[in-house]
């Protein structure tokens, strides 16, 4: 039989989507975590114990008094367990995951009900959903959706989805013939035959199938958790992965505490909706009279404003709250770095990632940065790092161990570069175990070991390397079987095997912590079998060095030695479950320079130093010129630090001039000269002081993409006029760049009357550069040097051999008479003020980011980015 390749035209499929129907899975995406986080926000916004009681009056209101009571005790016991925030996470999860389904699947089931056709054809794709192993559904979820809520709801969605829909189709089905008959003789229409017999007698099958729904989708918690859905499946999931039983057997008690809530409740809804289950439960009621307060149920109308008044006051004293920490959180940020701004990390549940990651997370929240962190497993982490879901992680093993991810993902991802290393892999047995000291050793000695090595995850690529390299190099294949398991598990047999003083073969890696906890020996690999040793890699996704200069900066700064690792993670390990952080405090305590080591404050700690003419005001004046802007509010910016007390004015060039050889301007940045600015420089120079040059040269020029081939000199053009549709698109037609492209450079290359020069706007021109370039056509646009749009796009500047265009400027700054006398410390730093393209362009590119409005604040995000700038710049002289 040949080899079916399903499996690949599974991934061509996949791949079609991802590239085609993103749009799709986006909004669908924001829809999904939307209805998320709204129904989130009730459920975690408010006080637990009041929540809880909440819950209780809606127990009271479903089964009674006693009900109500364990309900409270129960979610009393969840938030004692420091799980409150977790469980209503889940509970979210679960409400959104279950509303969607039965919304799809009560339809579903009735329309099979009453369609043969539908029926069978519904039959074997429910029962695909219901056998398919539910790990599978993360995989397309993680893929299309990212990492989070969205592949968890999915996931969800698909595993409840078949007993929703059967359940309903049973019900429908299991309605007495005689009576849907005798209601179509006295002439009822089928859509009432359906809503007024049919829906009432089935709704308890239904109701059933309800509740088995939501069951479903509770216990697909962990799952969900592996794809950062967080809640408790987080919670369960990172007890299981670090074998830490106490926290499993909370978290699990707090499943527990929510699916017999659950259970109980939907259970109970049947006899309040449903004609049959209200008849009966009238019977209870008066058989059980006598004890009527253990059987009381308030009606519906007490219930509803019971559960009114405890969310007023629970929605009451989450609003005071959140003012009140709004304040608190703006004057804590004043003057942080982050501002507030939120990163995400991922790390895998091994030892050294979560000392680095949760270290990381400290670091960044002292310098005033919200974080979130999720755990995952390495496949979802790489896919949601390469997806911008992620921004980093800190536990990439390369160039072996995590080799597949790199590779299938790296053009979405940037390597930060290495913390910590050389890393090694190896196979180790317990010390007692003798006669085995390399890999060598293991053969012919299989029967010792029941012809085990036990593994950890399948996904981790050191087990590809165990499975493909190191056993066939010491020719172990057949002797051994690798059982793959998980790292929790592997810890745990060798926990076991060493407790009771068996032999025993696990895969390990150093750094690990197992090593200080046990004596183990690792088993030497003479034939290098296991290739060279990795270093421990920051990987971000593609792009997070633009998003937060300052932030990747530290990261590729980023090194811990390994006796500062260790002592990392002993001190988190002496923390406990839920206190990694508080175990990175400790160890930041004892170790009190690492804070500024790794993650300084630009410009030095603590408030910039002051110059010697700090008070002084001083009036910066510039017109609408992009680098006129960007070095106007970068000395905006410095000046502050500084001491001094700026003031920006924009001007057009006469005034400007004029303002300043009267004295009523100090300073400007951009006047190019000796040509540009020259007849205001020839008009007022006796008024005015030409500090020097800062940029330089600048150049006119026209400018192609890149992609445009064949083209990189003005003399080029000639002859391709058709391929640019015969136009160069220009600026202003003032600008005397337009005159000079008309006048001479045109003529000079012979390139008149088979190119048309359309005036425009700068800002015209620019949008149609970028039209262009989006849809790959080509184009020639008017531009200069320095330019940002040299930094966003990538241009190819056209070669000018016969200088048609002419000298070039330099850009210089200018001042009043005697400004050297009123601010010589200024002057000096002017004088020696420079900048190179690369800056420049970085920094117009910034403001243009920021948009207008934003140039003070977008400077000054540039100067964070460059720490080493402002001293530069203006140095503070002892």
């Amino acid at each position: 039989m040949p080899r079916l390749h399903f499996g690949d035209w599974v991934e061509s499929v996949v791949h079609w989507l991802q590239n085609h129907v993103s749009w799709l899975f986006d909004f669908i995406s924001s829809v999904l975590t939307g209805m998320y986080n709204g129904v989130n926000a009730v459920l975690g916004g408010a006080e637990p114990l009041l929540m809880a009681g909440i819950f209780a009056v809606l127990a009271f209101w479903l089964r009674g008094l006693l009900p109500a009571v364990l309900t409270f005790v129960g979610f009393a016991l969840v938030d004692s367990f420091s799980l409150w925030d977790e469980a209503m996470a889940t509970l979210s999860l679960v409400v959104v995951a279950a509303v969607i389904t039965i919304v799809i699947a009560v339809p579903a089931g009735i329309w099979a009900a009453r369609n043969a056709k539908v029926s069978a054809a519904v039959r074997p794709v429910l029962d695909v959903m219901q056998t398919m192993p539910a790990f599978v559904y993360l995989i397309p979820g993680v893929m299309f959706f990212g990492v989070g809520v969205t592949p968890g709801v999915i996931a969800t969605i698909v595993f409840a989805m078949p007993p929703g829909v059967r359940m309903t189709e049973l019900g429908i089905r299991q309605v007495d013939g005689e009576l849907v008959e005798a209601a179509k003789a006295f002439g009822t229409s089928p859509r009432d035959t359906l809503t007024r017999v049919q829906l009432p007698l089935a709704l308890p099958t239904i109701m059933a199938g309800v509740n088995q729904v939501i069951m479903l989708a509770l216990s697909m918690v962990v799952i969900g958790g592996m794809a950062g859905a967080g809640g408790l499946g987080a919670e369960v999931y990172g007890a299981i992965t670090q074998l830490q039983v106490g926290l499993a057997a909370e978290s699990g008690v707090a499943v527990v505490i929510l699916a017999m809530y659950l259970d109980r409740m939907t259970g109970a809804l049947n006899q309040r909706v449903s004609p049959l289950g209200r008849r009966a439960a009238a019977k209870a009621a008066a058989v059980a009279q006598r004890w009527s307060l253990a059987h009381y149920r308030p009606g519906t109308t007490v219930a509803v404003v019971g559960v009114v008044i405890l969310g007023l006051v629970a929605g009451g004293m989450n609003l005071g709250s959140s003012s009140s920490d709004s304040g608190k959180g703006a004057s804590q940020a004043a003057g942080d770095i982050g501002k507030g701004k939120k990163i995400k990390m991922g790390y895998i549940p091994w030892d050294e990632g979560i000392a680095s990651t949760f270290l990381w997370k400290e670091l960044l929240e002292q310098r005033g940065y919200q974080t979130d962190v999720q755990q995952l497993d390495a496949g979802p982490l790489y896919s949601g790092i390469a997806r911008g879901d992620i921004d980093f992680q800190t536990d990439a093993w390369l160039p072996t161990t995590h080799k597949d991810y790199w590779n299938k993902y790296k053009s979405q991802l940037d390597d930060l570069g290495s913390w910590y290393g050389p890393t090694s892999l190896e196979l180790t047995v317990p010390s007692y175990v003798k006669g085995i000291k390399s890999l060598a050793d293991l053969k012919g000695k299989g029967k010792e070991f029941h012809g085990k090595i036990i593994g950890i995850e399948p996904s981790a690529g050191m087990m590809g390397t165990l499975n493909k390299s190191v056993l066939k190099a010491y020719g172990l294949e057949g002797e051994y079987k690798v059982v793959a398991s998980s790292t929790s598990s592997m810890l745990a047999q060798l926990d076991r095997s060493i407790k009771k003083h068996e032999p025993v073969v696990v895969t390990l890696w150093s750094p690990h912590w197992a090593y200080g906890k046990y004596d183990l020996t690792k088993l030497k690999d003479p034939k290098g079998a296991w290739g060279k040793g990795d270093l421990l890699h920051t990987v971000a996704h593609k792009g997070f060095a633009k998003k937060d200069p300052t932030v990747a900066k530290w990261l590729k700064n980023f090194k811990l030695d390994e006796k500062q690792l260790n002592s990392l993670e002993n001190a988190i390990q002496a923390a406990g479950d839920k206190h990694e952080q508080d175990g990175v405090r400790a160890w930041l305590k004892k170790n009190p320079g690492i804070l500024d080591k790794l993650a300084p404050v630009p410009g030095g700690t603590g408030a910039p130093q002051q110059g010697k003419g700090a008070g002084k005001a001083v009036n910066l004046g510039f017109f609408p010129w992009d680098e006129a802007i960007a070095s106007t509010y970068l000395w905006q910016n410095i000046l502050e630090d500084r001491g001094y007390k700026p003031k920006v004015s924009q001007l057009d060039p006469g005034p400007l001039y004029t303002a300043m050889a009267q004295g009523q301007m100090d300073v400007q940045f951009d006047s190019w000269l000796p040509t540009t600015h020259k007849q205001y420089w020839d008009r007022y120079k006796d008024k005015l002081t030409d500090i020097g040059s800062w940029y330089g040269p600048t150049s006119l020029q026209l400018s192609v993409p890149s992609y445009v081939k064949g083209v990189t000199s003005l003399a080029d053009l000639k002859g391709k006029g058709k391929e640019f549709n015969g136009k160069i698109i220009g600026i202003e037609s003032s600008a005397g760049e337009m005159g000079l492209l008309n006048k001479k450079v045109l003529k000079a290359y012979g390139l008149q009357g088979e190119y048309k020069v359309v005036s425009s706007s700068t800002s015209s021109m620019l949008a149609q550069l970028d039209r262009s370039i989006k849809k790959h056509e080509p184009v020639i646009v008017v531009l200069w040097s320095p330019h940002w749009a040299y930094g966003k796009y990538d241009l190819t500047k056209l070669e000018d051999p016969k200088g048609a265009w002419g000298k070039s400027d330099s850009i210089h700054t200018v001042a009043h008479k005697g400004f050297d006398k009123d601010f010589p410390e200024f002057n000096g730093w002017l004088k020696n003020f420079k900048l190179s393209e690369d800056q420049l362009n970085s920094l117009e590119v910034e403001i243009q980011k920021g948009g207008p409005g934003h140039e003070k604040q977008s400077a000054r995000t540039w100067l964070t980015a460059h720490p080493e700038m402002e001293d530069q710049l203006a140095p503070v002289g002892s």
